[in-house]
């Protein structure tokens, strides 16, 4: 298979700050070295595009270094936290922005799904942007009206395909964007996490028509998604960016495993020294929490597990609870369940210490993750946190989470057998 994106030393610089053109000070110096045959002295300098920490320089390295590859029918996922620069790619990738250095060569047409309402003209009807949009990606008028049924229906919004689309809703906008990018026979598709949007059956419905133009149609898919699943679905690659920078490339199964290793949390949080200095806000304070094995010494399908919290409470006379929510590495919610510490308004400042037990033969061998929600009468929020706590459940009978089965549940069934000869 031919290669059809190639990417060489890409890098995208950002200058911080009000938008504007910058200095005079800062073009006329770029100027000068430009007529003496000298390089940008701004690409020099620059910081890491790390958000969660503050930086000393006026730029930023939104992408940096960026190379890779993909073939003709490849579908390639990207992936990321938030802030990593897999958008900034896409758009340097869609041509709507412009690299700092480094190449993209593309060999084809490019459709582009970065976000509601791209490439769509909110003044016209959803008839008159499906032809603007094939026109953009140069079909004829009679090769657009053969695929126009097949959007229109795909798209499920004939009712309203006469009707300005700056009157439709942000699913309605995604569900005939999706299609018209999707049908209009482009070499490349670009799709970005924007089909967040739409419900569970468009999503499904979409993931089908990108598997069907990539391994029927032969041609290339570059997705970005933060539900796992879908990438080791969809994808046969994937790359993993962090703070601009590319730090994995492989199969997606290797990508997703990578990334979802390298999160930030562990199984055990205690914290040490001044309440005011612990995760929380006015009403809550975490002070310790830790997920350890009912049984045995370490995490497996077989040994169940015990998770304790302990938390200081900073609000009396309220219906206290907290909720636990446990997550697969997938994004698969796996419970949402309450404890309710106290009724008839009866909580108490102080410190709360609270228990749950999964039993043996509950969870399948994998990553688990769990976010914490602290409310007043189980509906108002005082304090949340995601990402908190992170374990993992390994598969003591195979050996290893390499033969690791499907599913995030791995219940010890009792089956019965009765045969009958006839």
């Amino acid at each position: 298979m031919s290669v059809v994106i190639k990417v060489e030393s890409l890098s995208k610089q950002y200058r911080l700050g009000q938008v504007g053109t910058g200095t005079i000070s800062h073009d006329v110096n770029r100027w000068w070295h430009k007529i003496r045959g000298k390089e940008d002295p701004y690409l020099k300098i620059g910081e890491s595009n790390d958000r969660t920490v503050k930086g000393d320089s006026d730029y930023v390295w939104a992408l940096k270094d960026i190379n890779f590859e993909v073939k003709q029918g490849e579908v390639l996922g990207i992936i990321g936290r938030n802030g990593a620069g897999k958008s900034t790619l896409l758009k340097i990738l869609s041509r709507t922005t412009a690299p700092t250095t480094g190449s993209v060569k593309i060999k084809g047409r490019v459709a582009s799904l970065l976000e509601v309402g791209t490439g769509f003209h909110p003044e016209l009807s959803g008839r008159d942007n499906i032809f603007l949009n094939g026109a953009i990606l140069g079909m004829t008028r009679r090769e657009i009206k053969s695929k126009f049924d097949e959007i229109v229906d795909f798209a499920g919004v004939e009712r309203y395909i006469d009707t300005p689309v700056k009157r439709y809703s942000s699913g309605m906008y995604v569900r005939l964007a999706f299609a018209v990018a999707a049908h209009l026979e482009p070499e490349i598709l670009i799709v970005d996490e924007v089909l967040a949007v739409g419900d569970a059956e468009f999503q499904k419905k979409c993931l089908g028509k990108m598997k069907d133009v990539s391994v029927n149609q032969g041609r290339t898919v570059l997705f970005v998604s933060h539900n796992m699943a879908a990438v080791k679905q969809l994808c046969t690659k994937g790359i993993v960016m962090l703070h601009g920078i590319s730090r994995f490339s492989g199969t997606q199964y290797d990508a997703v495993n990578f990334y979802q290793n390298a999160r930030q949390t562990n199984s055990f949080f205690l914290h040490e020294g001044d309440l005011s200095g612990a995760p929380g806000n006015e009403n809550i304070r975490i002070l310790r929490f830790e997920v350890s094995p009912l049984h045995g010494d370490s995490l497996s399908i077989s040994s169940g597990l015990t998770f304790q919290i302990e938390f200081y409470n900073q609000n009396a006379k309220i219906n206290l609870d907290v909720t636990f929510e446990l997550n697969s590495s997938d994004e698969v919610v796996v419970f949402h369940h309450g404890a309710i510490l106290s009724q008839q308004n009866d909580s108490q400042r102080g410190l709360y210490k609270v228990k749950g037990v999964l039993p043996p033969y509950f969870l399948n061998a994998g990553i688990f993750i769990f976010n914490l929600i602290f409310g007043e009468n189980q509906r108002y929020a005082l304090f949340t946190i995601n990402d908190f706590i992170q374990f993992e459940v390994m598969n003591e009978m195979l050996g290893s989470n390499a033969n690791q089965l499907p599913g995030v549940l791995r219940p010890d069934i009792q089956y019965s057998v009765s045969h009958e000869s006839i």
